[in-house]
């Protein structure tokens, strides 16, 4: 992997985070992000199966729903939202409240055609079973690196 294509990996106790350069503009890339039958097709904790919601989330307090491979649903609700910069979501059972977690992503134009891309999963308030605490263990920087450069393949392809 050259300098360009490096990918900055940052871990904490309960925070996670990855970030790199992608050749796309931050609107192409968001709308991969934010369209949420996108998202199985890049995931790189291979934890997403499907979603219906064809439509892009436009704005915070918007919910959209996930399959999990392991048929598990969850509710996503967005916390925070600025077009073609920032998505935020908060994963919750059906019906349920926030379980604890949040999926951020946030995109930064650096040039022409260029966009520095951040991911972070914060699980710092994760309640629940130990083996959703395991699962969240899990979820490495490589893991979050991955999805980005599932996500540059799609923008770049």
């Amino acid at each position: 992997m050259n300098e360009e294509n490096a990918t900055d990996r940052i871990t904490s106790s309960r925070v996670t985070s990855a970030s790199a350069e992608i050749a796309a503009g931050a609107a192409d890339i968001f709308r991969l992000i934010a369209v949420p039958a996108n998202q199985p097709s890049w995931d790189g904790n291979d934890n997403l199966s499907a979603s219906e919601d064809h439509e892009q989330v436009r704005g915070v307090g918007e919910v959209f729903t996930m399959t999990l491979t392991s048929g598990g649903v969850r509710e996503n609700r967005v916390v925070e939202f600025e077009q073609d910069r920032l998505i935020a979501w908060q994963p919750c059972e059906p019906g349920g409240g926030p379980l604890g977690q949040l999926w951020r992503w946030e995109l930064e134009e650096v040039g022409p055609g260029r966009t520095r891309v951040t991911q972070t999963y914060d699980w710092t308030n994760l309640h629940g079973p130990q083996k959703r605490i395991e699962r969240a263990r899990a979820t490495t920087p490589d893991r979050l690196a991955a999805s980005i450069e599932r996500l540059r393949e799609a923008a770049e392809g």
